[in-house]
């Protein structure tokens, strides 16, 4: 019976990406669930959700969204609801894997703390790691506003100057950075990028899609290292196919 993994798409414009085609590598059955859609993008609060049971998977991924996870109109709504699924997903020993907005929610579930980053990161940045197994170093791409303190019993993995990248509690990796970038999922996210933020860190979109081309194929093959360190490091578990 091979493994199932569940991506949790916060926001439709941040999928799986290349993160669904490691899994599916790995043997995994990959299912998607929507939380807000494209037609409450404007008012997610406004979003009535009934998460899944995640005892039904071997591994959750929550992915990344607009929208700040402290809010609390969100955590009112949605995002409390999706944090008690990340606590219930880790008390039952059911990996999770969380990334940006994912990874932000994981360290807020857990009693950590998110506030706006004095240094956002949109772009590609070098990573250093203590566990090259787990999280390569390296260059990973970012686009982030807010940035964690750990929770209570985490221990750091990774970190660029201006914030920390990784982290790991029990079965749970949060990841700060967007291992599952590609050269399509970036061009979703330039079209979204109509106030300029970009351009506010002093960069460009010709300079971002640049260096994705340059930098993408050697994240992508630590990308699998990644998912391979989670798996047998973390998870402790290796799929069957």
């Amino acid at each position: 019976m091979s493994s199932r993994v569940l991506f949790l798409r916060n926001d439709h414009t941040a999928t799986e990406a290349m993160l669904g085609d490691v899994f599916a590598e790995c043997g995994f059955d990959i299912d998607t669930f929507d939380v807000v859609p494209p037609e409450r993008e404007d008012d997610p609060a406004g979003a009535v959700v009934d998460f899944p049971d995640p005892t039904d998977y071997d591994v959750i991924v929550p992915l990344g969204a607009r929208w700040p996870v402290y809010d609390e109109t969100l955590r009112d709504s949605w995002v409390g609801a999706e944090m008690d699924m990340v606590r219930r997903a880790v008390e039952a020993g059911v990996g999770v894997l969380g990334v940006c907005f994912g990874g932000q929610l994981i360290a807020q579930a857990f009693g950590g703390s998110v506030s706006r980053s004095p240094a956002p990161e949109i772009g590609w940045y070098e990573v250093t790691t203590n566990d090259e197994r787990l999280v390569p170093g390296g260059p990973w791409f970012q686009w982030h506003y807010d940035r964690w303190t750990l929770p209570p019993g985490a221990t750091e993995i990774a970190r660029t100057a201006n914030a920390s990248q990784a982290f790991v509690l029990g079965t749970a990796l949060a990841l700060q950075l967007h291992p599952e970038l590609d050269a399509d999922l970036l061009e979703i996210w330039l079209a979204q990028d109509r106030d300029g933020s970009v351009a506010e860190i002093g960069r460009s979109h010709d300079e971002l899609r640049r260096q994705t081309t340059e930098l993408a194929d050697d994240a992508a093959a630590r990308l699998r290292t990644l998912v391979d360190g989670f798996l047998r490091g973390v998870v402790r578990a290796v799929p069957s196919t």
